[in-house]
């Protein structure tokens, strides 16, 4: 695997060579008046990542490039814009497996390599119609969604094939309140073209979050219904009900202290065979000064011990919780209990790495019901920018006690906007 991992360094680099010259008089992705108030502004996008896991049996090794290409044409006297974008991944090492379930006759289903969930695909990743004011968007089609810190509704961009919608959106601020109200017909998976049924799957989702702003305190009330209509996908409908408080205050001159708060009810819904009720729990506080930032927090996703079923957020951007590993993708029947400590630094003086930034957690992971030891997870990550291109290095690993396997897994990554 090291010897993959100084390759997979060495392939990035071209992707530095990829911005344009800064000489030129107009550079490609920069936005066109094509007419009296109409815009054309292109989307090109790459992204260059190597992904290696290292657990007992399986391992694996996956470099994958994903481009992303398309256009928004915005018409200022109308307020409308129309969106269309395309995504593409392709593997270049494929020593990975790309889908973490059966698929008969797919050639990227690997089962004697880990799981990397970026399949080789084509996709139309957004499509959509938007009218946007001051107070008000109205977004009608394909496209990405995330709320709040993605907990429960993401767009899951770590990976190389994004989470879209096919939906209608209105979002709605008037001073110190905001609306945001979605209902969705389908939900556009990470799996990509190649994943069979998986690749999306229907049904009826609503989003509704409601919220408004005092001072230096933001409190927002949500509630979030899934209901699939693909067998396999029964057991997460559910509605989720809850809350979620975040303030910041300074301390001083150079220390503020920020918290955050959350707490959201669980239940089954449509055709969920499994009648449950679960609870989420979130509290967090950090602290911040001369560009470090402490961070302290306990979140749980409760278990209920008569169904044996426990708290889910399918439509979540998973890989931001519970460690980068991606243990707990599903939560476990038990329950779930993450306490994590984060320390990470900006260094703004650093004027040879623009952006350069770093961060360590720790996680200790135990059950919800059952005392059960799940495992420890240390993750680690370092970022900087040079031009227009972002240099991503990141590192997970997992020591298990009562669940799964020991994991650690690296990434090394390079990505370029236009």
């Amino acid at each position: 695997m090291k010897t993959r991992i100084l390759g997979a360094a060495a392939m990035a680099a071209p992707l530095a060579l990829a911005q344009p010259a800064e000489a030129a008089p107009a550079s490609f992705g920069e936005a066109v008046e094509v007419a009296d108030g109409t815009v054309l502004d292109p989307i090109v996008e790459a992204r260059l990542r190597y992904e290696g896991v290292d657990q007992p049996t399986t391992d694996a090794d996956a470099l994958t490039v994903r481009l992303r290409a398309g256009f928004e044409v915005r018409h200022a006297p109308s307020h409308l814009s129309f969106l269309a974008e395309a995504e593409g991944t392709l593997g270049l090492w494929n020593d990975y497996n790309a889908f973490p379930f059966a698929l008969a006759g797919s050639s990227q289903r690997r089962p004697q390599f880990a799981t990397v969930p970026d399949a080789e695909s084509i996709d139309l990743n957004r499509l959509q119609v938007q009218y946007r004011t001051k107070g008000l968007a109205v977004t009608v089609g394909r496209q990405r969604i995330n709320l709040d810190d993605q907990r429960f509704v993401g767009s899951v961009g770590w990976r190389q094939n994004e989470q879209t919608f096919d939906a209608v959106r209105a979002e709605v601020a008037a001073g110190p309140v905001t609306f945001d109200g979605t209902y969705a017909i389908r939900q556009d998976s990470i799996f990509g073209s190649e994943a069979g049924p998986r690749r999306a799957m229907d049904g009826d989702f609503v989003f509704l979050n409601a919220g408004a702003k005092t001072g230096a305190v933001t409190a927002k009330g949500f509630a979030y219904l899934i209901d699939y209509e693909e067998a396999f996908a029964f057991a997460n409908s559910s509605q989720t009900y809850g809350g979620r408080i975040a303030a910041g205050f300074p301390l001083s001159a150079k220390v503020k202290l920020s918290l955050v708060g959350s707490y959201a009810r669980q239940m089954d819904m449509g055709r969920n065979p499994v009648r449950y009720r679960a609870d989420y729990l979130l509290g967090e506080a950090g602290l911040s000064s001369r560009g470090f930032t402490l961070t302290g927090g306990y979140e749980r996703l409760g278990a209920d011990g008569t169904a044996g079923k426990a708290f889910q957020t399918p439509l979540a951007t998973l890989h931001k919780f519970n460690g980068w590993a991606d243990l707990f993708l599903t939560t476990p029947a038990a329950g779930l209990e993450d306490r994590y400590v984060t320390l990470a630094k900006v260094f703004p003086k650093v004027k040879a790495l623009p952006g350069l930034n770093a961060m360590v957690t720790w996680h200790d992971l135990r059950s919800d019901i059952g005392n059960a030891r799940y495992g420890t997870e240390w993750d680690a990550s370092v970022g900087f920018r040079s031009g227009k291109v972002a240099w991503l290095a990141k590192y997970a690993d997992y020591d298990a006690k009562s669940f799964g396997t020991d994991r650690r897994i690296v990434w090394l990554q390079a990505e370029v906007a236009f």
